[in-house]
């Protein structure tokens, strides 16, 4: 549990609308399990009350660690596996299944949803903020798919920003280094009336390419420029209205190994993608009493990404109500309705087909969850469910209740039983490409893996069960545990679909099919401690360990399954915040990663370090070290090659101005 600040949570679609931040540092360890968090319930919860397995990482946390982009600062969440593929890829995901595009994990900014509807996981390239604006990242590991709906399988990272109330005045920000070259963010904000308040931003970064394994340097070097504005305006003291948006553009490289029917049967190639896009989004809460809330948001989201793999455009519209009302003294009762409309075209190129190549999907979805307080202060029992309709396989229901026992104020015992659904996306159901091409011996014939889509493809289906324990043993000392085990039914795995002797294109070629089904099944299970203590009242440790086992039946096959050996079985950290005289900081951070064995990719440490001075109130200098431990190591793979980038050791320095 990571956080800090003074904070009015709206009750609604994870919006803060209160007071500004403090500093980490002025507060105690019962202060920080005291603050509240929105993502488990949709509303406000005590931290150390929720009946999930919830960490949430502080603008505080954020600045000490040095990560200049959301997936970097994710390294800190016990539970989630963050693996850099190369200078502009990560693969993210929270206990197993991790992959370049993980399926299993709901990413929100705001309330708006940036899970990708074309290739079923997060861009997280393209998911850039000032992180200076960034209010909290709550993440839950484990089902959320009660509220949140389809894809929220196992995690929800529900990315806040601060109200445009607590970002009043001017920012600058500005790094160099190894890696960026260089960095630069701008951002004010005003009152335009009474109680209407605004800020408008922009960035812009150059960063470099990584080297392979031999030395070679990658073509992953990517800049991109994003520039918005957020306005929030309480016209009286029941309601909220808040307008923000965004624009992006960017270019990125790609390395990419095209399959050919001549030798070597391959050629790899590095090309330039595009993203570009555009956000728009609006939301309403109005307050009836401390116990009756009415919401509202609306939003639209256009984006393009372009590679050598495909060239996509996507539009989202999307509508969501909620009401929430006390129903006698021991309810709470919350409901909502949603719908969401996407059209989507996806071009054709010479390595990726879709058939067909343009789709429009409709989502529409409602959902009931109901708080009952069994004891006064001491028991509550949340039951709910999410019903929802898409054109892929049409009704889907997501149930789940969960319980948390007080004993006291140190203590929360709580635990879970949810159901939770992956449905299938273009990538899976309309994809055509050819994956390999190999020769069977001097005079056998060339074999080409084609992999299929099946658009009679089903939901993922998970059913989770999770137990957890919160407790403050000591004043300046908490101890977070969670067990669970997750079974597994109707997974998609990739099996020979189809065999046939193809004349055209020459040479003459035997074109073998894989296509998904839901034929996998299998069980993940395993344990996740986080634990804080405030040694002095300037320094403060955080450390935490994850343990994951993965069992799957039939095991995943080529050309693309997910596998069991895809994730590392442990992983440990410890993060220290130090606090020096004449206004210095030294804040120090390993943590160390188990091997992928189905991979090939050996474990590795990473130590960061860095030393910050506050020169003013008004401006800082820090100077950052990251992946200290080795030159270069490798951490994931990629689907466009096979080659292995190297992520490097790096050095920058930062300048932050506030006026």
């Amino acid at each position: 549990m990571f956080l800090a600040g003074s904070l009015v949570v709206n009750e609604s679609i994870g919006q803060v609308t209160g007071t500004s931040t403090g500093n980490l540092g002025d507060l105690s360890i019962q202060d920080l399990l005291n603050e509240s968090v929105t993502s488990v319930s949709k509303k406000e919860t005590k931290l150390d009350q929720s009946p999930a397995a919830i960490a949430v990482l502080t603008p505080e946390d954020i600045r000490r660690s040095g990560a200049s982009t959301i997936a970097e600062a994710l390294r800190m969440v016990p539970g989630l596996d963050v693996a850099r593929i190369s200078s502009d890829e990560w693969a993210v995901s929270s206990r197993g299944f991790n992959s370049q595009f993980a399926n299993k994990l709901l990413v929100l900014i705001d309330g708006r949803t940036v899970y990708s509807p074309t290739f079923s996981g997060v861009n997280w390239n393209v998911q850039d903020l000032v992180m200076e604006d960034l209010d909290r990242i709550e993440v839950i590991r484990g089902p959320g798919a009660t509220l949140w709906g389809a894809n929220a399988v196992n995690g929800v990272i529900n990315i806040i920003t601060k109200s445009a109330k607590d970002t009043q005045g001017g920012l600058v920000t500005t790094s160099y280094g190894t890696e960026d070259r260089p960095s630069v963010a701008a951002r004010y904000g005003g009152e335009l009336a009474t109680n209407l308040y605004y800020r408008v931003y922009g960035k812009y970064f150059d960063r470099d390419h990584f080297n392979d394994q031999n030395g070679t340097a990658t073509a992953d070097a990517w800049n991109a420029g994003q520039g918005g504005f957020r306005l929030d305006w309480e016209p009286s003291l029941q309601d909220q209205l808040t307008l923000q948006g965004d624009y992006f553009q960017g270019q990125f490289g790609e390395n990419v190994r095209q399959a050919e029917l001549t030798p070597p049967y391959y050629t790899d190639v590095g090309v330039v993608g595009l993203d570009a896009g555009v956000n728009v989004l609006g939301r309403w809460t109005h307050s009836f009493s401390e116990s009756s809330e009415l919401s509202l948001q609306l939003y639209y989201d256009h984006e393009r990404h372009s590679t050598a793999g495909a060239n996509t455009r996507v539009d989202t519209y999307d509508s969501d109500l909620q009401y929430r009302f006390a129903l006698g003294n021991r309810q709470d009762v919350m409901w909502g309705l949603g719908y969401r409309y996407e059209p989507e075209f996806i071009g054709v190129t010479p390595d990726i087909t879709f058939m067909p190549a343009t789709r429009r999907d409709q989502l529409v979805n409602t959902f009931l969850q109901d708080e009952i307080t069994l004891v006064e202060d001491r028991l509550k029992l949340t039951l709910g469910t999410k019903v929802e309709h898409n054109d892929y396989t049409g009704f889907e229901l997501e149930p789940g209740g969960r319980v948390a026992w007080t004993p006291d104020e140190r203590q929360t015992v709580w635990a879970s039983v949810s159901r939770a659904l992956r449905t299938p996306a273009p990538i899976d159901t309309n994809i055509r490409f050819d994956n390999t091409v190999t020769s069977a011996g001097p005079n056998g014939p060339l074999v080409v893996a084609r992999v299929l889509g099946n658009p009679d493809l089903d939901s993922e289906e998970l059913i989770a069960y999770e137990i957890g324990y919160r407790v403050k043993p000591l004043a300046n000392l908490s101890l977070d545990l969670t067990a669970y085990y997750n079974d597994y039914h109707g997974l998609a795995t990739y099996a020979v679909s189809s065999a046939a002797v193809e004349l055209v294109p020459p040479p003459p070629h035997l074109a073998v099919g894989y296509t998904p089904s839901n034929a996998q099944a299998g069980g993940a299970y395993g344990t996740e401690i986080a634990v804080q203590w405030r040694v002095l009242d300037s320094w403060k440790l955080i450390a935490a360990y994850t343990w994951l086992e993965i069992e799957l039946k039939p095991p995943g096959i080529a050309p693309t399954s997910v596998t069991e050996g895809d994730n590392p079985k442990n992983q440990f950290q410890v993060r220290s915040y130090l606090n020096l005289p004449h206004d210095l900081e030294f804040n120090a951070a390993m943590y160390y990663v188990d091997h992928l064995p189905d991979k090939n990719i050996e474990a590795h440490m990473r130590v960061d370090l860095g030393l910050t001075w506050h020169v003013t109130p008004a401006v800082e200098l820090s100077v950052w070290g990251q992946n200290l431990i080795q030159p270069s190591h490798a951490e994931f793979t990629s689907y466009t090659t096979p080659v292995l980038t190297e992520i490097p050791r790096s050095v920058f320095g930062k300048l932050v101005w506030r006026f």
